[in-house]
């Protein structure tokens, strides 16, 4: 296997963490340079249409193009830790909080970069107001992160699981954002200061 990677993007880094999370080795790690558009270059288009990192190309040369599937992929390779839940209910609430901080908070804050980061103006055709109404957004985003956890260690109970990795990621991505978390989220900064020292998040 070999995975094309984007260093510190956040989707990389969740498939990196991924991997670390289930003890599993990289594998032959092949670094895209985003910054110098290599993403965009008629090679990698091929492997990916999407022009988006990361990709798995498995040793039959399939090209896993999507985070979650790579993740998923990976999953049913290795079954533990079960990062996607034991059981039907584990299962359903970690999809379901997954996609919710996809769809909210992951996909808010990367608005706010694309949009917003100067240093985003060559990649992307960028559009200020977009950027401007995630900010606007974003605190409901958190508020639903901070109320989960006001009553549980990780984002669906007792067990650390993938959607957790898409919300710290999340997290850690308002840095470069320049956006700050507010002091009020006490229980988000609780809970992504124990993530942010697993060991699997220097990956």
């Amino acid at each position: 296997m070999k995975l094309y990677d984007g260093g510190r993007a956040p989707n990389p880094r969740r498939v990196r963490i991924f991997f670390a999370e289930k003890g599993i080795d990289l594998p032959e790690l092949v670094p895209i340079d985003i910054t110098a558009k290599e993403h965009k270059s008629e090679a990698f288009t091929r492997l990916n249409p999407a022009q988006r990192l990361p990709v798995l190309v498995l040793d039959d040369g399939t090209a896993l193009a999507e985070t979650m599937a790579i993740c998923r992929y990976l999953e049913s390779l290795h079954p533990q830790p079960a990062l996607f839940g034991q059981d039907a209910k584990a299962q359903a609430l970690i999809e379901m909080w997954n996609r919710r901080v996809e769809l909210g908070l992951f996909a808010a804050v990367a608005a706010i970069f694309r949009h917003g980061h100067p240093s985003m103006a060559e990649l992307e055709d960028q559009v200020p107001e977009w950027a401007q109404a995630n900010r606007d957004s974003l605190d409901d985003h958190l508020w639903l992160l901070e109320l989960q956890l006001a009553s549980n260690p990780f984002l669906c109970g007792e067990t650390f699981s993938v959607a957790d990795i898409t919300a710290a990621i999340a997290i850690d991505f308002m840095k470069p954002a320049r956006v700050q978390l507010p002091e009020d989220f006490v229980h988000i900064r609780r809970w992504h200061g124990e993530i942010a020292a697993r060991p699997s998040w220097t990956a």
